[in-house]
């Protein structure tokens, strides 16, 4: 029977995307593993792998089709021994379920039924239509094994089975039952009045208008959603960064290797206070608060098609030249739109930094499930008091934006007191 191979959720928050690019043709024959497409999501462009083996019958969905609803069926394996006679018409599309970063999903001769959207991925059960999410090794192994992997719980990202699952699984192993679906989410309610098309119409003023990047309708929506329920309340302390400017020319005179920006400085810092105030490293869930163990910093990137946070995983472990190193690299990428989803998704607190456009000071959005973002302004030269004199120093505001569901103000203050410490006293930073 035809293989359907579908489009693919390649992130938790992936409905549909652009399917760029066919790496294979009508009557390609292809194997497990063999990268046959590359899909733009919301955030970059990844590949795509064959699942199954056999010759491409037919592709539904020409390249460069926008718009693509995950679960959609975009092209047929023919198995061996069956002719493009045995090919339907496309199947309906089948409802968008959030899933985990994976090959090219497939059914043996239907789509799978409508899944309510989940919060977050996980490697779901065969039945019912559903897809186990692993990789070809560990889908491999698991044959030569015996072992049925349903039965396993992911370690890979977003619960993807990956090859030490499956050699620490034992055969035979019992599939565990399905989990319960979690109700989709209610809808927003409709904005009132005429839209900004429709009012210009109406008025006849004139504009050029730019179709929305998958990017940009993430942004909006993700960001209307933490305005509407997440309760912000904002913070802001002054600090001085003489000593840092100082500091940071001179390691950047001891080596052309690096070369260290403010920034860096700013994630080292925000990092090393969360583990003196790991109440602030936190987020809110019905189920209970979250308080995590690494400092992932997720820091605000531009990019053309919008914003995007690559993380530095576990920053208070890395001294301010690898965090610069990485942090070159990641802004790189993420302006190519070649992110992997595991280097932007998660994260357990934001930095935002327009300093480097002029802006003084500016409160910054939460970025859901975080429950804290810095915006950090531009160091400029201002008159302060020390000692009862007046004096110029180089002063930089910081912007300290919070969710008052699980970050009271008092917590709040006092990771802006370790912060600000660290930043005036910049050699601390280095032992």
């Amino acid at each position: 029977m035809p293989i359907n191979i579908l489009m693919p959720a390649l992130s938790p928050t992936m409905t549909e995307g652009t399917l760029a690019k066919w790496l294979v043709k009508e009557g390609d024959e292809i194997a497990s593993g063999d990268v046959i497409a590359e899909i733009e999501t919301d955030k970059a462009t990844m590949e795509v792998e064959a699942i199954d083996e056999g010759t491409i019958g037919k592709i539904f969905v020409a390249e460069g089709t926008e718009a693509v609803a995950v679960n959609q069926v975009i092209a047929v394996v023919l198995e061996e021994g069956e002719d493009a006679s045995a090919i339907s018409d496309a199947p309906a599309v089948a409802a968008p379920s959030p899933a985990a970063p994976a090959p090219a999903a497939s059914t043996n001769g239907s789509t799978p039924p409508p899944a309510a959207a989940a919060p977050a991925p996980a490697a779901p059960a065969a039945g019912g239509g559903n897809r186990v999410f692993a990789s070809p090794l560990a889908r491999r192994i698991a044959k030569d094994k015996g072992i049925d992997l349903t039965a396993l719980k992911g370690s890979g990202p977003h619960g993807r089975i990956v090859k030490a699952d499956v050699e620490n699984a034992q055969p035979g192993q019992a599939a565990p039952a399905a989990a319960a679906a979690t109700p989709a989410a209610a809808a927003a309610p409709a904005a009132s009045g005429p839209g900004a098309k429709e009012m210009a119409d109406l008025l006849g003023m004139t504009y050029t208008q730019e179709p929305l990047s998958g990017m940009r309708k993430v942004i909006a929506k993700r960001l209307t959603e933490s305005k509407q329920q997440v309760p912000h309340f904002y913070l802001t302390v002054d600090c001085q960064v003489d000593e840092l400017l100082k500091v940071r020319k001179e390691l950047n005179g001891r080596s052309d290797a690096y070369k260290i920006s403010v920034n860096d400085f700013v994630i080292r810092a925000v990092a090393l206070a969360l583990k003196k105030v790991p109440a602030a490293n936190a987020s809110y869930d019905e189920s209970g608060l979250l308080f995590y163990n690494n400092a992932d910093v997720s820091v605000a990137v531009a990019t053309p098609a919008g914003l995007i946070t690559p993380i530095i995983k576990a920053a208070e472990t890395k001294g301010l030249a690898a965090i610069s190193t990485e942090m070159k690299d990641l802004a790189v990428r993420a302006r190519d739109g070649k992110l992997k989803p595991e280097e932007y998704q998660g994260g357990t607190f934001s930095v935002s930094n327009l300093g480097m456009f002029g802006i003084k000071d500016f409160s910054a959005v939460i970025n859901p499930p975080q429950g804290c973002i810095l915006a950090v302004g531009a160091g400029e030269q201002r008159p302060v008091v020390k000692d009862g004199a007046l004096t110029i120093a180089t002063v930089m505001s910081c912007t300290l934006s919070v969710d008052h569901r699980v970050v009271d103000g008092a917590v709040g203050a006092q990771f802006l007191a370790a912060f600000k410490k660290l930043i005036e006293d910049p050699l601390t930073m280095l032992l």
